[in-house]
């Protein structure tokens, strides 16, 4: 029993650090400076013929001109017919080049070769943007010598418990990613809102290293920054450069996606990234190990409630945090605090054993 709280205190520690990590980030100063920056804009898809609509449409609304940026489709191998709209903005679908075990990979390698500006910014099919999504990069971009850029991701909110569990979730990794660049360096974004100039994707190799993960688009790309040069790397935290994208509708894809998620971890390079997906697995084994015990008379109840009351308590204070600045409810906070454990739990193990899905693809471990 010792050795479960030895865990949580270190568990306590990690969420302290990430938190305080969280308060030093500031948001931006946002004003209407003449827009300086070029971007291509780079969405890989595959048969998203639902969900493009709504993205194009958010993108043929930015408040930013059309002769200084570039939106590029990368089709990995569609089967829906999508029909490209008419639009006023430069838009176009290419081919994805697959060459390598990780098709979004390839989609952006492909887009890379021929995009038009420096500064690339890649976001998902299932996504919508604000209005000043590229004017905030531009603010940030003027106010800045960053290179890499990382920035905020939410639901579009739906009603139910999946929707609320998966926000929450949400919350929780988004409060960790603006946390960890407030302390020793990021090691997690999201690739639904990243963006980084032309020359520092070829100065880091691309993806060369781990074409062979399926995902990590993002994160790989981020840990070779911070690796190469940490001042060059930053979170633009403004509302306005949020995107918010389609939870999932069931929960085999809810477990799937998350399975995806968590199967680039043993590939991070960040020491504080593997020490702190190390630490929350073995929390979530503590809980566990913590419930069983208790429910078979070998704790006190007491001492059960007081491991759940702790971990609730400082993973409440970051999710605080985080619905603060990405204007959210905290619906089915208990419910999910109960559920979540026995979940991560399934989707860490599964994601060192088993293949996934995804994309009506299959990948295996």
């Amino acid at each position: 029993m010792i050795l479960l709280f030895i865990v949580l205190g270190i568990y306590v520690v990690s969420i302290s650090v990430l938190i305080l990590g969280f308060t030093k980030m500031k948001p931006i100063h946002f004003h209407n400076a003449i827009p300086q920056t070029r971007f291509s804009i780079v969405v890989p898809f595959r048969n998203e013929a639902q969900n493009l609509p709504l993205l194009l449409a958010s993108l043929e609304a930015l408040d930013y001109p059309k002769d200084q940026f570039e939106v590029l489709l990368v089709d990995d191998a569609s089967d829906d017919n999508f029909i490209l709209p008419p639009t006023t903005i430069d838009l176009k679908i290419i081919p994805s080049k697959r060459k390598t075990l990780s098709p979004k990979k390839d989609a952006i390698n492909t887009a890379i070769t021929s995009a038009k500006y420096e500064w690339i910014i890649t976001t998902d099919a299932d996504c919508v943007v604000h209005f000043n999504w590229l004017k905030v990069y531009d603010n940030y971009i003027q106010q800045t010598d960053r290179k890499m850029i990382a920035a905020g991701v939410c639901y579009i909110p739906k009603k139910g418990f999946l929707h609320a569990f998966q926000n929450l979730d949400l919350l929780s990794l988004q409060g960790a990613t603006i946390g960890s660049f407030g302390v020793f360096g990021p090691f997690m974004c999201n690739g639904a809102n990243f963006a980084y100039k032309k020359d520092f994707f070829f100065d880091l190799n691309g993806f060369e290293g781990n074409e062979n993960i399926a995902s990590g688009d993002d994160v790989f790309l981020l840990q070779k920054a911070v690796k190469k040069d940490k001042k060059k790397v930053g979170f633009c935290m403004h509302e306005n450069s949020i995107v918010a994208t389609q939870s999932l509708d069931s929960w085999k894809a809810l477990f799937y996606q998350r399975v995806r998620w968590a199967a680039k971890s043993p590939g991070y390079s960040s020491k504080f990234g593997k020490f702190l997906a190390l630490v929350v697995f073995l929390t979530h084994l503590a809980l566990l190990s913590a419930l069983i015990l208790w429910l078979s008379g070998f704790m006190d109840q007491n001492y059960f409630m007081l491991f759940f009351g702790v971990k609730f308590l400082v993973d409440l204070v970051l999710l605080i945090l985080s619905a603060r600045h990405f204007h959210s409810g905290l619906n089915g906070l208990l419910l999910t605090s109960l559920l979540h454990p026995f979940f991560n739990f399934a989707v860490a193990v599964y994601s060192l054993l088993g293949s996934y899905q995804w994309k009506g693809r299959v990948f295996q471990k």
